[in-house]
Protein backbone atom coordinates (compact mmCIF):
# COMPACT_ATOMS: atom_id res chain seq x y z
CA UNK A 1 0.00 0.00 0.00
CA UNK A 2 1.37 3.41 -1.00
CA UNK A 3 2.15 5.72 1.91
CA UNK A 4 0.31 9.04 1.68
CA UNK A 5 2.30 11.69 3.57
CA UNK A 6 0.59 13.96 6.03
CA UNK A 7 -0.23 17.36 4.65
CA UNK A 8 2.12 18.94 7.19
CA UNK A 9 4.90 17.27 9.17
CA UNK A 10 7.00 19.13 11.73
CA UNK A 11 10.07 17.21 12.82
CA UNK A 12 12.13 18.28 15.84
CA UNK A 13 12.28 21.94 14.92
CA UNK A 14 14.25 24.48 16.93
CA UNK A 15 13.62 28.18 16.30
CA UNK A 16 15.45 31.08 17.93
CA UNK A 17 15.48 34.87 18.02
CA UNK A 18 19.16 35.67 18.16
CA UNK A 19 20.56 33.42 20.88
CA UNK A 20 17.20 32.91 22.58
CA UNK A 21 15.65 29.54 21.73
CA UNK A 22 11.87 29.96 21.48
CA UNK A 23 10.78 26.55 20.13
CA UNK A 24 12.60 23.42 21.28
CA UNK A 25 12.47 20.02 19.53
CA UNK A 26 8.83 20.48 18.48
CA UNK A 27 7.25 17.68 16.43
CA UNK A 28 3.72 16.94 15.23
CA UNK A 29 1.86 15.75 12.12
CA UNK A 30 -1.28 17.44 10.80
CA UNK A 31 -3.63 15.08 8.95
CA UNK A 32 -5.39 16.09 5.73
CA UNK A 33 -8.37 18.33 6.41
CA UNK A 34 -7.87 18.51 10.18
CA UNK A 35 -8.93 21.57 12.12
CA UNK A 36 -6.27 22.12 14.79
CA UNK A 37 -6.24 24.64 17.64
CA UNK A 38 -2.83 25.76 18.91
CA UNK A 39 -2.96 26.79 22.55
CA UNK A 40 -0.44 27.74 25.21
CA UNK A 41 0.48 30.62 27.51
CA UNK A 42 1.81 33.98 26.33
CA UNK A 43 5.35 33.43 25.14
CA UNK A 44 4.77 29.75 24.37
CA UNK A 45 5.90 30.20 20.77
CA UNK A 46 2.58 30.04 18.92
CA UNK A 47 3.26 32.99 16.60
CA UNK A 48 6.85 31.83 16.23
CA UNK A 49 5.61 28.44 15.06
CA UNK A 50 3.42 29.96 12.35
CA UNK A 51 6.21 32.18 11.08
CA UNK A 52 8.55 29.20 10.93
CA UNK A 53 5.97 27.17 9.00
CA UNK A 54 5.89 29.77 6.22
CA UNK A 55 9.62 30.48 6.17
CA UNK A 56 9.50 33.91 7.81
CA UNK A 57 11.81 32.59 10.54
CA UNK A 58 14.65 30.17 9.81
CA UNK A 59 14.93 26.81 11.53
CA UNK A 60 18.02 26.26 13.64
CA UNK A 61 17.49 22.54 13.20
CA UNK A 62 14.79 20.06 12.30
CA UNK A 63 12.59 20.23 9.21
CA UNK A 64 9.11 21.03 7.98
CA UNK A 65 7.56 18.86 5.26
CA UNK A 66 4.53 19.83 3.20
CA UNK A 67 3.08 16.98 1.14
CA UNK A 68 6.29 15.11 1.94
CA UNK A 69 8.59 17.81 0.51
CA UNK A 70 10.76 20.32 2.41
CA UNK A 71 9.49 23.82 3.15
CA UNK A 72 9.76 26.06 0.08
CA UNK A 73 8.61 23.54 -2.51
CA UNK A 74 4.93 24.51 -2.15
CA UNK A 75 4.89 28.29 -1.92
CA UNK A 76 1.31 28.66 -3.09
CA UNK A 77 -0.46 26.07 -0.92
CA UNK A 78 0.09 27.56 2.56
CA UNK A 79 -1.89 30.68 3.45
CA UNK A 80 -0.91 32.62 6.58
CA UNK A 81 -3.07 35.20 8.36
CA UNK A 82 -1.05 37.07 11.01
CA UNK A 83 -2.46 38.84 14.03
CA UNK A 84 -4.25 42.02 12.98
CA UNK A 85 -1.98 44.26 15.05
CA UNK A 86 1.00 43.14 12.95
CA UNK A 87 -0.53 44.73 9.83
CA UNK A 88 -0.17 48.41 8.86
CA UNK A 89 -3.81 49.18 8.07
CA UNK A 90 -2.88 52.70 6.96
CA UNK A 91 -1.32 51.34 3.78
CA UNK A 92 -3.18 52.95 0.82
CA UNK A 93 -4.76 49.92 -0.81
CA UNK A 94 -8.34 48.78 -1.36
CA UNK A 95 -10.02 45.62 -0.14
CA UNK A 96 -9.82 44.15 -3.64
CA UNK A 97 -6.07 44.93 -3.80
CA UNK A 98 -5.48 43.01 -0.58
CA UNK A 99 -7.50 40.00 -1.68
CA UNK A 100 -5.68 39.98 -5.05
CA UNK A 101 -2.41 39.61 -3.10
CA UNK A 102 -3.52 36.04 -2.45
CA UNK A 103 -2.88 35.36 -6.15
CA UNK A 104 0.73 36.59 -6.21
CA UNK A 105 2.30 33.16 -5.80
CA UNK A 106 0.21 31.96 -8.74
CA UNK A 107 0.84 34.82 -11.16
CA UNK A 108 3.93 36.57 -9.79
CA UNK A 109 4.23 40.06 -8.34
CA UNK A 110 4.42 41.99 -11.60
CA UNK A 111 2.13 40.03 -13.92
CA UNK A 112 -1.30 41.47 -14.67
CA UNK A 113 -4.22 39.54 -13.17
CA UNK A 114 -5.87 37.17 -15.63
CA UNK A 115 -9.47 35.96 -15.72
CA UNK A 116 -8.77 33.10 -13.28
CA UNK A 117 -7.29 35.58 -10.79
CA UNK A 118 -10.23 37.97 -11.06
CA UNK A 119 -12.75 35.16 -10.71
CA UNK A 120 -10.95 33.75 -7.66
CA UNK A 121 -10.98 37.19 -6.02
CA UNK A 122 -14.67 37.70 -6.85
CA UNK A 123 -15.55 34.31 -5.33
CA UNK A 124 -13.56 35.03 -2.20
CA UNK A 125 -15.11 38.46 -1.69
CA UNK A 126 -18.57 36.97 -2.12
CA UNK A 127 -17.89 34.03 0.20
CA UNK A 128 -16.86 36.41 2.99
CA UNK A 129 -19.80 38.76 2.23
CA UNK A 130 -17.57 41.76 1.54
CA UNK A 131 -18.06 42.22 -2.22
CA UNK A 132 -19.69 45.57 -1.46
CA UNK A 133 -16.43 46.72 0.17
CA UNK A 134 -14.18 45.86 -2.79
CA UNK A 135 -13.28 49.51 -3.55
CA UNK A 136 -13.04 50.57 0.10
CA UNK A 137 -9.67 51.52 1.57
CA UNK A 138 -8.54 49.06 4.23
CA UNK A 139 -7.92 51.98 6.58
CA UNK A 140 -11.68 52.60 6.69
CA UNK A 141 -12.62 49.10 7.85
CA UNK A 142 -13.72 47.87 11.25
CA UNK A 143 -11.80 45.09 12.98
CA UNK A 144 -14.32 42.49 11.89
CA UNK A 145 -14.19 43.69 8.29
CA UNK A 146 -10.40 43.58 8.34
CA UNK A 147 -10.56 39.97 9.47
CA UNK A 148 -12.92 39.10 6.63
CA UNK A 149 -10.59 40.74 4.12
CA UNK A 150 -7.68 38.60 5.28
CA UNK A 151 -9.85 35.49 5.17
CA UNK A 152 -10.87 36.39 1.62
CA UNK A 153 -7.21 36.85 0.67
CA UNK A 154 -6.44 33.40 2.02
CA UNK A 155 -9.37 31.91 0.08
CA UNK A 156 -8.17 33.55 -3.13
CA UNK A 157 -4.85 31.77 -2.66
CA UNK A 158 -6.73 28.44 -2.79
CA UNK A 159 -4.51 26.93 -0.07
CA UNK A 160 -4.16 23.36 1.12
CA UNK A 161 -3.08 24.60 4.56
CA UNK A 162 -4.44 27.67 6.36
CA UNK A 163 -2.58 29.18 9.32
CA UNK A 164 -4.41 31.80 11.40
CA UNK A 165 -2.81 33.56 14.35
CA UNK A 166 -5.37 34.65 16.98
CA UNK A 167 -8.25 35.35 14.55
CA UNK A 168 -10.84 35.49 17.34
CA UNK A 169 -9.14 38.26 19.31
CA UNK A 170 -10.71 41.71 19.13
CA UNK A 171 -13.52 40.88 16.69
CA UNK A 172 -17.28 40.77 17.19
CA UNK A 173 -19.33 37.61 17.65
CA UNK A 174 -20.63 37.79 14.07
CA UNK A 175 -17.09 37.72 12.69
CA UNK A 176 -16.14 34.89 15.04
CA UNK A 177 -19.06 32.83 13.76
CA UNK A 178 -18.25 33.73 10.15
CA UNK A 179 -14.72 32.47 10.76
CA UNK A 180 -15.99 29.20 12.26
CA UNK A 181 -18.40 28.78 9.35
CA UNK A 182 -15.53 29.24 6.93
CA UNK A 183 -13.48 26.63 8.77
CA UNK A 184 -16.41 24.22 8.43
CA UNK A 185 -16.52 24.79 4.67
CA UNK A 186 -12.76 24.44 4.35
CA UNK A 187 -12.88 21.11 6.17
CA UNK A 188 -15.32 19.88 3.52
CA UNK A 189 -12.71 20.89 0.93
CA UNK A 190 -10.02 18.97 2.85
CA UNK A 191 -8.10 22.15 3.72
CA UNK A 192 -5.99 21.70 6.85
CA UNK A 193 -6.60 24.65 9.21
CA UNK A 194 -4.28 25.44 12.12
CA UNK A 195 -5.52 28.24 14.38
CA UNK A 196 -3.95 29.74 17.49
CA UNK A 197 -6.32 30.87 20.23
CA UNK A 198 -6.33 31.80 23.91
CA UNK A 199 -9.88 30.47 24.27
CA UNK A 200 -9.52 26.97 25.72
CA UNK A 201 -13.25 26.34 25.62
CA UNK A 202 -13.39 27.22 21.93
CA UNK A 203 -10.47 24.87 21.31
CA UNK A 204 -12.27 22.12 23.21
CA UNK A 205 -15.59 22.43 21.41
CA UNK A 206 -14.94 23.63 17.85
CA UNK A 207 -11.73 21.87 16.78
CA UNK A 208 -10.82 18.31 15.81
CA UNK A 209 -7.40 18.35 17.47
CA UNK A 210 -5.47 20.52 19.92
CA UNK A 211 -1.74 21.27 19.90
CA UNK A 212 -0.69 22.37 23.40
CA UNK A 213 2.76 23.93 23.55
CA UNK A 214 4.97 25.89 25.89
CA UNK A 215 8.21 26.29 23.92
CA UNK A 216 8.11 22.55 23.38
CA UNK A 217 5.30 20.06 22.84
CA UNK A 218 3.13 19.43 25.89
CA UNK A 219 0.42 17.33 24.21
CA UNK A 220 -1.18 16.81 20.79
CA UNK A 221 -4.33 14.92 19.90
CA UNK A 222 -8.06 15.12 20.52
CA UNK A 223 -9.34 17.88 22.76
CA UNK A 224 -10.47 15.30 25.33
CA UNK A 225 -6.99 13.81 25.53
CA UNK A 226 -5.02 17.06 25.42
CA UNK A 227 -7.07 19.42 27.58
CA UNK A 228 -6.72 17.40 30.73
CA UNK A 229 -5.89 19.26 33.89
CA UNK A 230 -2.45 17.69 34.26
CA UNK A 231 -1.47 18.82 30.75
CA UNK A 232 -2.87 22.31 31.26
CA UNK A 233 -1.02 22.71 34.55
CA UNK A 234 2.21 21.68 32.81
CA UNK A 235 1.63 24.35 30.17
CA UNK A 236 0.05 27.19 32.13
CA UNK A 237 1.14 26.56 35.71
CA UNK A 238 -0.90 28.27 38.42
CA UNK A 239 -2.28 30.83 35.94
CA UNK A 240 -4.85 28.21 34.91
CA UNK A 241 -8.25 28.74 36.48
CA UNK A 242 -10.98 26.06 36.42
CA UNK A 243 -14.44 27.44 37.13
CA UNK A 244 -17.23 25.61 38.96
CA UNK A 245 -19.07 25.01 35.66
CA UNK A 246 -15.96 23.30 34.25
CA UNK A 247 -14.92 26.21 32.05
CA UNK A 248 -11.19 26.76 31.77
CA UNK A 249 -9.70 30.24 31.95
CA UNK A 250 -6.17 31.61 31.98
CA UNK A 251 -5.21 34.45 34.29
CA UNK A 252 -2.89 36.24 31.87
CA UNK A 253 -2.57 39.48 33.80
CA UNK A 254 -0.91 37.89 36.81
CA UNK A 255 1.43 35.06 35.75
CA UNK A 256 2.93 32.96 38.52
CA UNK A 257 6.23 34.23 39.88
CA UNK A 258 8.30 31.33 38.54
CA UNK A 259 6.98 31.93 34.99
CA UNK A 260 7.17 35.71 34.99
CA UNK A 261 10.66 36.17 33.57
CA UNK A 262 10.08 34.00 30.52
CA UNK A 263 6.59 35.34 29.86
CA UNK A 264 7.68 38.95 30.01
CA UNK A 265 10.53 38.42 27.56
CA UNK A 266 8.77 36.02 25.25
CA UNK A 267 5.76 38.28 24.91
CA UNK A 268 7.86 40.11 22.34
CA UNK A 269 7.82 37.05 20.15
CA UNK A 270 4.32 35.66 20.60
Amino acid sequence: MTHIPHRLEVENINVAYGEKLVLKDLSFQAPHGARIAVVGPNGAGKSTLFKALVGLLPLQSGRVLIHGLPLGNHKDCVAYIPQREEVDWRFPVTVRDVVMMGRFNTRGWFAQPNRDDREAVDRSLAEMSIANLAKTSISDLSGGQQQRVFLARALAQEPHILLMDEPFTGVDVTTQEATIDLLNRLRQRQVTAIISTHDLNLAATRFDMVLLINKRLVAFGSAADVLKQENLVRAFGSSLLVMENGAMLVDECCPPEEEHHETEADGLYD
